[in-house]
């Protein structure tokens, strides 16, 4: 079973997604389920999961509607105002849609660097667990510290960090980041996704050996068990295609054993997510 852990889906609009500017042609358009559907086919994916990609309840809500229409949608990363007060009534909501696997909120963007360290914020992480729910980190390498401290805080909830903390690739750059990311790895509860990582680097003139030291940084410290592969399509067409980037991912782990490439290729998706 092949899982593909991190993937977007969009109806393009340019007010809705301020973030995606005028030089990232390729991702101003749709981008649904029968499109990723070709993509998964070909290079022989099995099951993916959906990742927000928007910050409203109507993106969760979308999302899931689209894992209901779909069956290689596996699971849903979803959002919910977590700081809210009535944050509870929500997930009570959306959990009574069973593919709702984990909540994401987009850390990386927030302009204090500290928010995740907030007490609302706090609260809401707290609930996750209660309706059995996995938590998604999304940040830069800078905010390694504070991720510490808000896993740290939550010993019980399950973590997935998107994109190995995104390292600072396109500046060749590996330290501190190669140091800072063995702290959340020798926590149990917390997995991490090998995704998002060509567009960290050139986009242009990226080279499998240049990412190479950032992928074995990441495998070398989560291991086997707890990394996995994800995509990260269509925001990764800027910088590699979908096949590419699989057979990349696959090349990598070739010289691990048959089962522990089992697990990064899907075992430990399902795993971290109880797909």
């Amino acid at each position: 079973m092949v899982i593909d852990s991190h993937h977007h889906f969009w109806r393009y609009e340019p007010s809705k997604y301020a973030w995606i500017s005028e030089s990232m042609g390729v991702l101003r358009r749709d981008y649904l389920p029968p499109d990723l559907h070709r993509e998964i086919t070909a290079a022989g994916v099995n099951g993916v999961i959906s990742v927000q990609a928007r910050q409203t309840v109507d993106e969760t809500q979308r999302l899931l509607d689209f894992a209901d229409q779909n069956d290689f949608i596996r699971g849903v990363v979803g959002w919910v105002p977590l700081t809210s007060p009535a944050v509870e009534q929500d997930l009570q909501r959306f959990t009574e849609r069973p593919k709702l696997k984990a909540v994401r909120h987009v850390l990386q963007d927030e302009p204090d660097d500290d928010y995740m360290l907030d007490d609302d914020f706090n609260r809401g992480i707290g609930a996750l667990k209660d309706f059995g729910l996995r938590y998604d980190i999304l940040i830069f390498e800078r905010h390694l510290a504070q991720a510490i401290q808000l896993v740290d805080r939550h010993p019980d909830q399950v973590f997935i960090l998107d994109h190995i903390a995104k390292p600072r690739i396109r500046e060749r750059i590996i330290s501190p980041w190669k140091e800072n990311l063995r702290e959340p790895a020798r926590r149990p509860n917390v997995y991490c996704k090998l995704s998002g990582i060509a567009t960290e680097a050139d986009h242009r003139s990226w080279t499998p050996q240049q990412l190479r030291p950032y992928m074995q940084t990441a495998l070398d410290a989560f291991g086997p068990r707890r990394i996995m592969f994800g995509s990260d399509w269509p925001v990764c067409l800027l910088a590699v295609s979908y096949r590419r980037w699989f057979d990349l991912v696959r090349d990598f782990i070739a010289p691990l054993t048959p089962d522990e490439q089992e697990r990064v290729m899907g075992k430990t998706a399902i795993e971290a997510y109880a797909l």
